[in-house]
């Protein structure tokens, strides 16, 4: 699927700038940051655990962009935990419901998922799936139809579901944004507010990933790729994320999900043509 012998360490400063991007891009878009993350690396001819953890590191920069938007709703809750917010108080609660089953799992299957997942192919497959998910979901959830539920109005249930429906994520090319995006759209919220709940949920969920491999892998991250192409895919992902986010916003405000579905479609059969015919 990519051609020439991968290089095992070392992440130029265009590469990381390159990466940080697309992190930024497509972390709160339903196509896979992670999935798009894996197919640019092999195409760079990256490979190695080192690459694996800067993958997930600079998606901490996707963890500021949503702290710098969402301040007010980060406030609240912060509030809430000192007990003087109850709405604010009632959305950690549910957010840290529909955390627990994910970082739960990706525990266990760690291991697994790194060794297995972090793949050309299993992304291809996941996000051909995630593209037929789309494009049904597009063609039920239509404008007329869409639910009218807030933030406000997600209940403990509600969370526990979004939060079951996240371990989907943990395939690699399934989309964190998309699982939690659907299934919001599916318990009846508006679109806006699905997807301003999957944004809020990525603090606790990209915070705790990110964490991880930043204590298990950070001493061959910095050795092998360097503080410079570490912070400017963190800068960059940061940036772009913030741009990224509100465009989501303001385009799921009067459009449907069909063009990420057909996207994600097009990306698989183009890595399945490109892939038979060399």
């Amino acid at each position: 699927m990519v051609h020439g012998r991968a290089r095992m360490t070392g992440i130029d400063l265009w590469q990381a700038v390159l990466l940080g991007a697309l992190e930024g891009f497509t972390e709160f878009l339903p196509i896979s940051s992670t999935g798009h993350l894996i197919l640019a690396s092999r195409a760079l001819r990256l490979q190695g655990e080192a690459v694996n953890t800067f993958e997930v590191v600079i998606q901490a920069g996707a963890v500021l962009a949503v702290l710098g938007l969402y301040r007010v709703r980060v406030a609240a809750m912060w509030k809430g935990w000192l007990g003087r917010d109850r709405a604010g108080l009632q959305l950690f609660r549910n957010l840290f419901l529909s955390f627990v089953p994910s970082a739960a799992a990706g525990l266990l299957l760690h291991d697994v998922i790194k060794g297995d997942l972090f793949r050309p192919w299993p992304v291809v497959w996941a996000l051909a799936a995630g593209g037929a998910v789309m494009l049904g979901m597009d063609r039920w959830h239509r404008p007329a139809a869409r639910g009218q539920r807030t933030i406000e109005q997600l209940g403990a249930r509600d969370a526990l579901l979004i939060g079951l429906a996240q371990c989907a994520a943990l395939w690699p090319g399934m989309s964190r944004a998309m699982v939690t995006l659907v299934a919001g759209l599916l318990l009846g919220f508006r679109p806006v507010a699905a997807a301003e709940y999957s944004f809020l949920l990525a603090l606790p969920t990209l915070g705790a990933a990110t964490l991880f491999d930043a204590v298990t892998g950070g001493a061959r991250l910095l050795e092998q790729v360097g503080r410079l192409s570490i912070l400017a895919g963190f800068l960059t992902a940061w940036l772009v994320a913030t741009v990224a986010i509100r465009g989501f916003i303001a385009y799921l405000t009067t459009r449907g999900l069909a063009p990420f579905g057909w996207y994600r479609l097009g990306l698989a059969a183009l890595i399945v043509g490109i892939s038979v015919g060399s």
